[in-house]
């Protein structure tokens, strides 16, 4: 009788894949799919983008607006559709990633930019410096944009428990500070009549005011959160499992949550900055693509980034259709859409919970 060879001392014999499940190769072919797919839609949001507006274009005006500068829609398109359209592609990624790698760092689903206060802190910094510091430009919006944001993220952190936090501490430290730093908001436009049209901007989030100088200027500040985002994906998954367990794969978890709040800090004080406060944007679409990627944020982060540009879009468009011959803000049409969503979420949680 032939002996098998002996298992070797120490190694942990490999247990049968479940029945019915994917091989590893099949669900990453699926997702990388799934994410080529999510660009071509992403892709047919910018065209969409480009055509509608108070006066409709067709593919082919829009063509000619962009590359034959003799045509009669050249300034249409460059001066007011294109960096509209960039600019939200770009407040799209950040809030994206904002809200993808804030659900990681507090393991709370339902953190998100706005509803933690983090854009109503970067809104109240900005406010304050246009009241009573005479502050104008882009430049000096998004330096105390940046500095309010950061505030908020570890005042929140803070009283949420720090490293104790939990989901529901986190949303009422977040609930309150975003209820506390709007009503602040709103007194300070009543009192500075003058300055009331430039601080309406950030109390509702709007793209209609982009211009091409807006872009270039937020550029560097989104590039610089989008890649510390992206670089968190491994380290952010081992804090996932848990501080011993990240420390024993090499990650640390004090640098990963600095690293976090400086990526989240980037990506909403630039943002908002750019066209005031969004919301639940951060929310919905993190929620939405872990149900297709699970929570492995090396694949969530690259969906974020392309489906919350999608959302931001499609959101903005809309909302220029359905306020025809104005328009309805971006900001009001996503709160409008992720309302339900939020309220279906926490009723889930609820049933979870019981």
């Amino acid at each position: 009788m032939i002996k098998s060879p002996p298992a070797r001392r120490g190694a942990a014999a490999e247990p049968p894949p479940p029945a019915g499940s994917r091989p590893p190769g099949s669900r990453n072919a699926l997702r990388s799919a799934g994410l080529a797919g999510a660009v071509a839609v992403l892709f047919v949001l910018l065209l969409l983008s480009l055509g509608f507006g108070a006066r409709s274009l067709s593919a082919g005006q829009v063509w000619d607006g962009l590359f034959d500068s003799t045509s009669p829609t050249w300034a249409v398109v460059h001066e007011m559709r294109l960096p509209r359209t960039l600019l939200g592609l770009l407040i799209g990624v950040a809030l994206g990633l904002a809200g993808a790698v804030m659900q990681a760092l507090t393991r709370n689903p339902l953190a998100d930019p706005g509803l933690l206060g983090i854009n109503a802190g970067a809104s109240a910094a900005v406010v304050t410096g246009i009241t009573f510091l005479g502050v104008t430009g882009f430049t000096g919006y998004v330096g105390f944009a940046m500095v309010g944001a950061a505030a908020v993220s570890v005042l929140v952190y803070t009283i949420g428990g720090g490293r104790g936090a939990t989901p529901a501490r986190l949303a009422l430290a977040g609930a309150a500070l975003n209820a506390a730093l709007f009503s602040y908001v709103n007194a300070a436009m009543i009192m500075d009549s003058a300055s009331l049209e430039r601080m309406r901007f950030w109390t509702v989030g709007s793209l209609a005011t982009a211009r091409t100088d807006t872009v270039v200027q937020v550029l560097p500040w989104m590039a610089a959160g989008v890649l510390t985002a992206l670089a968190l994906a491994r380290p952010l998954n081992a804090l996932a499992l848990g501080e011993d367990q990240a420390r024993a794969l090499g990650s640390r978890p004090e640098r990963v949550r600095i690293a976090s709040i400086v990526a989240i800090t980037l990506l909403c004080g630039a943002a908002t900055a750019a066209a005031g406060p969004i919301v639940f944007v951060g929310l919905m679409v993190p929620h939405l693509v872990r149900a297709v990627t699970g929570p492995d944020l090396r694949w969530m982060l690259p969906y974020c980034a392309v489906l919350a540009p999608v959302l931001l879009l499609g959101s903005d468009v809309l909302g220029r259709l359905l306020g025809r011959p104005g328009e309805l803000q971006v900001g009001v049409v996503t709160a409008v859409l992720g309302g339900p969503l939020f309220l279906y979420i926490l009723r889930r949680r609820k049933v979870a919970a019981v």
